[in-house]
């Protein structure tokens, strides 16, 4: 989830990445002490190269059989967006399933899996789970596994608070509408986030339609953003990092996309501009490209009536597509309580507007 808000002391974890994977309660430590945050600062990244994706939902039935068995419950948090699912396991899907599931997260935006076993089932095949629906980014600041780059980790404790750091304290608010690494070449497409551990109360993830955000313009506005691109930066996030005495294992770049993407298999258009990553129009003059954006920036984070709030649970997994949505977390809990998640996240392919 973008900028990262996890961390960790680098002297430690080297011995706390040996631990065991099983949950555990120790000195009122991580459950999941395998999955806490390793920072490496040899460890470099080459440029990110573009690779042939095919979405996985193109292939989906779209009666979706094998997801949507008799056993699914399912129950639909808002028309826009969101739908809670239980009964189902999203380690036991098949081929097919797995298909369905990129499907339903495209028609659905976000979806929240409940008692799920995903977070036991180990660090191999988590990634083979998630490696079927693209090549998995990994993230060139954030917190991941030790021997495990794919993982992105989510940490906040009452030992560190690096939320505060990426965004400060002089807010109002601690809320930052994004995409996951749109400044990618392929940006993020079907994304996996796992809990571990949670707060009794709060640290829920807010998420919104980019499709019903771009639905809700008129015809006259929409004409004016087609043939838009938007310059994506990954500088701030690296600079930030570094700033922080972080690591920089890949080094950022700039990327222009589309400002209104269609979805490959749905066929939805939806606005590809984020808070988070999202710095210039290109071919306008400054004013004018602060002017359009913050119009837009606005319009999402206003836009209440096609936007949900993700709670968390034990054994919850939400599984969105990051091509039509946006999210933020939400830094409303005790600064005492833990937050530990996993995120995998997927690649899709070149945003385009056709």
């Amino acid at each position: 989830m973008a900028p990262s808000v996890s961390d960790t002391v680098p002297s430690v974890t080297d011995a706390i990445a040996d631990l065991k994977l099983t949950a555990t309660k120790q000195d009122n430590g991580p459950s999941y002490p395998f999955y806490y945050p390793y920072y490496d600062p040899e460890e470099k990244f080459p440029p990110t190269q573009v690779y042939e994706h095919t979405d996985p939902g193109a292939k989906a039935d779209r009666a979706k059989p094998h997801l949507l068995t008799p056993e699914t419950n399912v129950s639909h948090i808002s028309p826009f967006i969101g739908t809670e699912i239980s009964g189902v396991q999203i380690s036991q899907l098949s081929e097919d399933g797995l298909n369905e599931l990129a499907l339903y997260a495209a028609e659905r935006k976000v979806l929240i899996f409940r008692n799920q076993d995903f977070k036991d089932i180990g660090p191999d095949r988590q990634i083979e789970i998630a490696k079927h629906f693209g090549r998995i980014q990994r993230h060139p600041t954030s917190g991941n596994v030790k021997g495990y780059p794919e993982f992105h980790v989510v940490y906040r404790g009452s030992e560190h608070d690096r939320l505060k750091e990426v965004i400060p304290d002089e807010r109002i608010n601690r809320t930052q509408w994004h995409s996951d690494v749109s400044y990618e070449k392929q940006p993020a497409g079907t994304t996996f986030f796992f809990i571990l551990d949670q707060p009794e109360v709060g640290g829920d993830t807010l998420f919104g339609s980019q499709v019903e955000a771009y639905n809700r313009l008129s015809p006259e506005f929409k004409k004016r953003l087609e043939g838009l691109r938007a310059v994506h930066s990954a500088f701030e996030q690296a600079e930030s990092s570094r700033r922080r005495g972080g690591i920089v294992r890949r080094e950022p770049i700039l990327t222009e996309h589309p400002l209104v993407r269609r979805h490959p298999v749905t066929g939805e258009k939806a606005l590809y501009v984020n808070q988070g990553f999202t710095r210039r129009i290109v071919g306008y003059k400054t004013e004018e490209s602060e002017y359009l954006l913050r119009f837009l920036f606005d319009h999402i984070a206003k836009g209440s009536d096609f936007q949900i709030r993700a709670r968390y649970k034990p054994g919850t997994v939400v599984v969105w597509d990051n091509r039509v949505t946006v999210h933020s977390a939400t830094g409303d809990f005790n600064p005492g309580d833990r937050r530990h998640a996993v995120r995998l996240t997927p690649q899709a392919e070149v945003p385009t507007d056709v």
